[in-house]
Protein backbone atom coordinates (compact mmCIF):
# COMPACT_ATOMS: atom_id res chain seq x y z
CA UNK A 1 0.00 0.00 0.00
CA UNK A 2 2.98 2.29 -0.29
CA UNK A 3 2.77 2.60 -3.41
CA UNK A 4 -0.45 5.22 -3.26
CA UNK A 5 -0.51 8.63 -3.55
CA UNK A 6 -2.41 8.71 -0.01
CA UNK A 7 -2.94 12.45 -0.05
CA UNK A 8 -5.19 12.25 -3.38
CA UNK A 9 -6.81 8.74 -1.62
CA UNK A 10 -7.50 11.04 0.84
CA UNK A 11 -9.01 13.85 -0.89
CA UNK A 12 -11.01 11.38 -3.38
CA UNK A 13 -12.12 9.73 -0.25
CA UNK A 14 -13.47 13.37 1.55
CA UNK A 15 -14.79 14.77 -1.67
CA UNK A 16 -16.89 11.61 -2.84
CA UNK A 17 -18.18 11.37 0.70
CA UNK A 18 -20.02 15.16 -0.41
CA UNK A 19 -21.16 13.99 -3.81
CA UNK A 20 -23.81 12.35 -1.66
CA UNK A 21 -24.89 15.91 -0.26
CA UNK A 22 -26.18 16.80 -3.94
CA UNK A 23 -26.63 13.33 -5.08
CA UNK A 24 -29.76 13.11 -1.72
CA UNK A 25 -30.76 16.88 -2.31
CA UNK A 26 -34.05 18.47 -4.07
CA UNK A 27 -32.20 19.11 -6.88
CA UNK A 28 -31.87 15.59 -7.77
CA UNK A 29 -32.89 12.52 -5.56
CA UNK A 30 -34.53 13.99 -2.23
CA UNK A 31 -37.75 13.27 -2.85
CA UNK A 32 -38.06 9.86 -4.52
CA UNK A 33 -35.95 8.80 -1.70
CA UNK A 34 -37.87 9.86 0.81
CA UNK A 35 -41.28 8.46 -0.33
CA UNK A 36 -39.68 5.12 -1.07
CA UNK A 37 -37.68 4.87 2.05
CA UNK A 38 -40.45 6.79 4.39
CA UNK A 39 -37.81 9.03 5.86
CA UNK A 40 -39.26 11.98 6.07
CA UNK A 41 -36.71 14.45 8.05
CA UNK A 42 -33.18 13.88 8.44
CA UNK A 43 -32.34 9.95 9.34
CA UNK A 44 -33.15 7.49 11.21
CA UNK A 45 -31.22 6.29 14.02
CA UNK A 46 -29.86 7.77 16.94
CA UNK A 47 -26.83 8.85 16.00
CA UNK A 48 -25.47 12.52 16.12
CA UNK A 49 -24.97 14.45 12.92
CA UNK A 50 -21.44 15.20 14.01
CA UNK A 51 -21.13 11.83 14.43
CA UNK A 52 -22.89 10.40 11.01
CA UNK A 53 -20.68 12.58 9.41
CA UNK A 54 -17.36 11.91 11.10
CA UNK A 55 -17.76 7.90 10.52
CA UNK A 56 -19.14 8.65 6.65
CA UNK A 57 -16.31 10.79 5.96
CA UNK A 58 -13.93 7.99 7.41
CA UNK A 59 -15.77 5.19 5.54
CA UNK A 60 -15.29 6.87 2.41
CA UNK A 61 -11.59 7.73 2.81
CA UNK A 62 -11.41 4.53 3.61
CA UNK A 63 -13.13 3.10 0.74
CA UNK A 64 -10.95 5.27 -1.71
CA UNK A 65 -7.44 4.10 -0.34
CA UNK A 66 -8.86 0.52 -0.81
CA UNK A 67 -9.73 1.50 -4.53
CA UNK A 68 -6.33 3.60 -4.99
CA UNK A 69 -4.29 0.12 -3.70
CA UNK A 70 -6.51 -1.73 -6.26
CA UNK A 71 -5.85 0.97 -9.18
CA UNK A 72 -2.22 0.90 -8.40
CA UNK A 73 0.22 3.99 -8.67
CA UNK A 74 -0.40 6.47 -11.27
CA UNK A 75 -3.32 4.80 -13.17
CA UNK A 76 -4.52 5.88 -16.26
CA UNK A 77 -7.78 8.54 -16.21
CA UNK A 78 -9.51 6.30 -18.98
CA UNK A 79 -9.18 3.20 -16.82
CA UNK A 80 -9.43 4.58 -13.23
CA UNK A 81 -13.02 6.36 -13.88
CA UNK A 82 -13.94 2.90 -15.87
CA UNK A 83 -13.33 0.96 -13.04
CA UNK A 84 -14.93 3.30 -10.77
CA UNK A 85 -17.64 3.04 -12.36
CA UNK A 86 -17.61 -0.80 -12.79
CA UNK A 87 -17.25 -0.96 -9.15
CA UNK A 88 -20.07 1.25 -8.26
CA UNK A 89 -22.32 -0.48 -10.92
CA UNK A 90 -21.47 -4.13 -10.87
CA UNK A 91 -20.58 -4.17 -7.04
CA UNK A 92 -21.84 -1.98 -4.97
CA UNK A 93 -25.58 -1.47 -6.84
CA UNK A 94 -26.13 -5.34 -7.65
CA UNK A 95 -25.56 -5.88 -4.26
CA UNK A 96 -28.24 -3.16 -2.49
CA UNK A 97 -30.55 -4.74 -5.41
CA UNK A 98 -30.26 -8.17 -3.62
CA UNK A 99 -30.41 -6.60 -0.12
CA UNK A 100 -33.29 -4.45 -1.32
CA UNK A 101 -35.40 -7.64 -2.42
CA UNK A 102 -35.00 -9.46 1.12
CA UNK A 103 -35.78 -5.92 3.10
CA UNK A 104 -38.86 -4.82 0.98
CA UNK A 105 -37.23 -1.73 -0.54
CA UNK A 106 -38.22 -0.78 -4.23
CA UNK A 107 -35.69 -1.14 -7.23
CA UNK A 108 -35.64 2.67 -7.29
CA UNK A 109 -33.75 3.10 -3.29
CA UNK A 110 -31.23 0.33 -4.91
CA UNK A 111 -30.58 2.66 -8.07
CA UNK A 112 -30.85 6.02 -6.19
CA UNK A 113 -28.34 4.46 -3.09
CA UNK A 114 -26.39 2.82 -6.05
CA UNK A 115 -26.32 5.44 -8.07
CA UNK A 116 -24.52 7.66 -5.65
CA UNK A 117 -21.82 5.40 -4.89
CA UNK A 118 -21.63 4.77 -8.04
CA UNK A 119 -20.80 8.23 -8.45
CA UNK A 120 -18.42 8.56 -5.49
CA UNK A 121 -16.27 5.28 -6.94
CA UNK A 122 -16.03 7.24 -10.85
CA UNK A 123 -14.84 10.43 -8.86
CA UNK A 124 -12.67 8.66 -6.74
CA UNK A 125 -11.57 7.15 -10.16
CA UNK A 126 -10.89 11.04 -11.62
CA UNK A 127 -8.97 12.23 -8.86
CA UNK A 128 -6.74 9.09 -8.44
CA UNK A 129 -6.15 9.41 -12.31
CA UNK A 130 -5.70 12.97 -12.08
CA UNK A 131 -3.47 13.38 -9.21
CA UNK A 132 0.14 11.71 -10.18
Amino acid sequence: MAEINWIAAVAAGVLGFFVGGLWYSKLMFLKPWQTDTGIADGHKGNISEATRFAVGITLSVVAAIVFAAFLGPEPPLGGAVLWGLAVGLAFITTSFGIQHLFEGRTARVALINGGYHTAQFALFGVILGLWH
